[in-house]
């Protein structure tokens, strides 16, 4: 099996983080979102090779994926952004068998072992959302095979919203399906992938759709912060070894080296290696590495790299090397 994985995107929704560190990069309970797809991959264990589609500070990602994935890589940039269709046809050559297509945006609790004995001609994954209106929702027959994706429905024709997960066993009529997609009129200025099923679809192919437990979106700063609560909570919890004079809320995630003075911190944060907070409350929070907050009072706060805090009460999104004081 081949594994595509698009990470060209530039993270708009998540500036002004994004403009120093790639998206995939960017860190929920003290790992990057982009390692939690890794890991299962390196659960599934069959994988070929995996081909990066790489944009916005691709030198970061292919370093990284280069250090988490002992498994034959190929990095393609894809340099006109023109939408999730356009992205999986630059892997074009280098696929040969079924493949699982993954985007990033999203931690997800999926059983992929299920490619290995699908008897359709692809498999996507849903997660079943009340806020219907703001995804692609997944329409089947009875028989649970996807009948047509609807994109932001103004009526509950579904619940079931596409996560941007899928293996495609006809490698071939995907293809073949991305090829007409791309003779077409672009679909609100893009080219979907959601297309290209579609069109394999009409053409009398299978594809099942399988719900998934778990769906964490990772793609803007709000539900940053509510992605870190879930994670902690499933077990990537981390207490530092001395908190010193300061008080722990459970759950937490705080590297050894993180310096705590007279601070209370949780329930619900995560703190990078390196960072010191004096005199501060803090929670619902993403800190990142060699940050210094001092005198604070912070809740639903997404702090970057290399930054500095001080006085500051209420909410804060704050980039990397960046600094912000109270008057």
């Amino acid at each position: 099996m081949k594994v595509i994985i698009p990470l060209a995107g530039k993270g708009t929704r998540l500036r002004p983080h994004t403009y120093l560190t790639p998206k995939p990069m960017m860190k929920v309970a003290g790992k990057p979102v982009m390692s939690y797809v890794l890991d299962e991959l390196k659960k599934l264990g069959n994988v070929e090779q995996i081909i990066y589609i790489t944009g916005h500070l691709k030198e970061k990602v292919e370093e990284y994926a280069r250090s988490e994935m002992n498994v034959p890589s190929v990095f393609i940039e894809q340099k006109v952004q023109d939408g999730t269709a356009g992205a999986v046809a630059l892997a074009r050559d280098y696929v040969d068998q079924p493949v699982l297509i993954i985007f990033v945006d999203t931690i997800f609790d999926a059983d992929l072992s299920k490619v290995k004995s699908v008897d359709a001609d692809g498999i996507i994954w849903v997660k079943e959302v009340e806020d219907y209106q703001r995804f692609g929702v997944v329409v089947t027959d009875k028989d649970g095979n996807m009948t047509k994706i609807v994109e932001k429905p103004t009526t509950p024709i579904s619940k079931r919203a596409n996560i941007g997960l899928y293996y495609m066993k006809n490698w071939r009529l995907l293809y073949e399906g991305i090829e007409h997609v791309l003779k077409q009129p672009k679909n609100q200025g893009e080219y979907f992938l959601t297309d290209a099923f579609q069109y394999m679809i009409d053409k009398g192919a299978k594809i099942k759709v399988v719900d998934v437990e778990g769906w964490y979106d990772a793609g803007k700063i709000e539900t940053m912060i509510e992605t870190n609560q879930a994670m902690l909570a499933r077990g990537r919890a981390r207490r530092p070894k001395n908190a010193g004079d300061s008080t722990i809320i459970d759950p937490v995630y705080i590297e050894d080296d993180v310096t705590l003075t007279k601070s209370t911190i949780g329930p619900n944060v995560s703190i990078g290696a390196g960072s010191v907070l004096e005199g501060v409350e803090i929670s619902h929070s993403i800190v990142g590495s060699k940050a210094t907050i001092r005198r604070s009072t912070l809740r639903n706060s997404l702090i970057g790299d290399d930054t500095v805090v001080e006085g500051v009460k209420g909410e804060v999104t704050v980039g990397d090397h960046s600094e912000v004081h109270a008057s």
